[in-house]
């Protein structure tokens, strides 16, 4: 779509050959001669950008824009003048002129300076674009279950959130999300975000378990040119990019100690320094962080801070695994159902009666990611309106473990298999902790959290 010009100029040869250059190029384009023909076409033509001298006859260019700026507030206008000063051109400025240029004009020069506008805009209008998808894709709707366990959860994500609206400084509690893989701990953090005050500003999200420890620094906190042999030029740290708005740090749990230093200096300062830099540079950023790691154990290892820790952990909310939430397993599998048969263009298909008894058997060691992804298998293989346990290659396996019998079962819980190795060094060592350590590999300090977290006791 070609970007639409009003040339305001009273000039008609000028008006002429600006308006027969841009025509050339492209572009759509009309003139007006006076500040009152240009409210006048404003009304029928809506232009995309205003080409607006300030000597006209009647109102003069600055008067028209104040005008203008009241019936299109989005309209760029571009500032035109024979008689260029040092004042006119700040009050062009102050008033929200997008650029300002001298006569005679260069039109080689304003052809750039429209594509670049142009291409400015079609960036704004992209970067809303996918703003307002994401808005759509992300919200409290989005977290589907009625248990007790995600009904708390929204409850708490309700109460964060009406807190942000009264806070009355730019300093928001950090949260700490923390649930096993495919919990959906994503979800809860973009319900934070775009439910929240600062829907409309950057949502920046890394993982920090994806990036190495010495270009994670780099992402995180920016750098100058030549901090560093590749470091041509300054670049912005994501928490910088993330000002007034909210920074996702999954995977906190696998960040290097030497960054947990840094961040912890964020929080408690609000400033970042980047890589070779000399100032600190103030930001405003709500930061979240998640993790499927027991943030409590590293602590006590010696391999996570502990003043980091209680820093991000002033806000927490825990994401139960799908094997504890009952009948949302089947709600869950509904809805993935529906949605995958959309996007392939089918009907809508039901679950077999023996297929939702195996959905409720199996453990769900990848959770709800887990679920959706089988869901979208039955969609594929399924070749009528009910989905049958055929269709599913693993449900034959599932069926089989979860007709085993209870103590197998139990066996195959990891938090149990935990549970009875704690046991089983600790019965050997005569509840000697420091031997229990040794034979479990880990430290003292780790194996007391382990024996408070099962509440385990020396035997009477």
């Amino acid at each position: 779509m070609s970007c639409a010009v009003l040339i305001v100029e009273d000039e008609p040869a000028l008006a002429r050959n600006i308006a027969s250059f841009l025509g050339g190029c492209g572009f759509e384009v009309r003139t007006a001669a006076s500040g009152e023909d240009a409210l006048r076409e404003l009304e029928s033509f809506k232009p995309d950008v205003i080409l607006l001298d300030f000597n006209l006859p009647g109102m003069n260019g600055l008067k028209a824009f104040e005008h203008m700026r009241d019936i299109d507030p989005r309209v760029k206008v571009v500032m035109m003048t024979g008689h260029a000063s040092v004042e006119l051109a700040v009050e062009a400025m102050k008033a929200g002129a997008y650029d300002f240029v001298t006569k005679p004009i260069s039109l080689s020069k304003l052809r750039l300076m429209l594509d670049k506008l142009t291409s400015e805009e079609r960036q704004s209008e992209a970067l809303a674009y996918y703003r307002a998808r994401d808005a759509r894709a992300s919200g409290l709707d989005k977290l589907i279950g009625e248990c007790g366990a995600m009904q708390q959860l929204r409850a708490s994500i309700g109460k964060v959130i009406a807190g942000d609206e009264m806070l009355r400084d730019a300093n928001p509690p950090a949260v700490l999300i923390t649930g096993e893989t495919g919990t959906g701990k994503e979800l809860v953090v973009r319900a934070l975000h775009f439910e929240g005050p600062r829907r409309n500003e950057p949502f920046v999200e890394i993982n920090c378990a994806s990036i190495p420890a010495q270009l994670l620094e780099s992402e995180l906190f920016g750098h100058e040119r030549g901090a560093f042999t590749d470091a041509k030029s300054r670049k912005l740290g994501l928490v910088e990019t993330a000002d007034k708005g909210t920074l996702f740090l999954d995977e906190i749990g696998d960040m290097d100690l030497a960054l947990q230093v840094k961040l912890l200096r964020v929080l408690e300062d609000r400033c970042v320094r980047r890589v070779g830099g000399l100032r600190d540079q103030t930001v405003n950023v709500r930061i979240i962080a998640a993790t499927h790691r027991h943030l409590e154990a590293l602590v006590a290892e010696g391999r996570f801070r502990a003043d980091l820790f209680f820093r991000i952990r002033m806000v927490h909310l825990a994401i139960p695994a799908l094997r504890d939430r009952g009948e949302d397993i089947l709600l869950l599998a509904d809805h993935y159902l529906a949605l995958h048969a959309k996007r392939y263009g089918k009907k809508a298909l039901a679950l077999a009666p023996d297929v939702r008894r195996a959905l409720l058997r199996h453990r769900w060691p990848g959770n709800v990611r887990e679920l959706r992804n089988v869901m979208e298998q039955a969609v594929l293989m399924s070749s009528g309106p009910v989905v049958e346990s055929v269709d599913l290659d693993w449900l034959p396996a599932a069926v089989e473990v979860s007709s085993a019998t209870s103590d197998a079962a139990a066996a195959m819980n990891l938090e149990q298999m935990e549970r009875n190795a704690l046991l089983r060094a600790l019965e050997s060592s005569r509840w000697n902790v420091s031997q229990a350590a040794r034979l479990l590999g880990i430290t003292r300090d780790a194996l007391r959290y382990r024996i408070e977290k099962h509440g385990l006791s020396v035997p009477e």
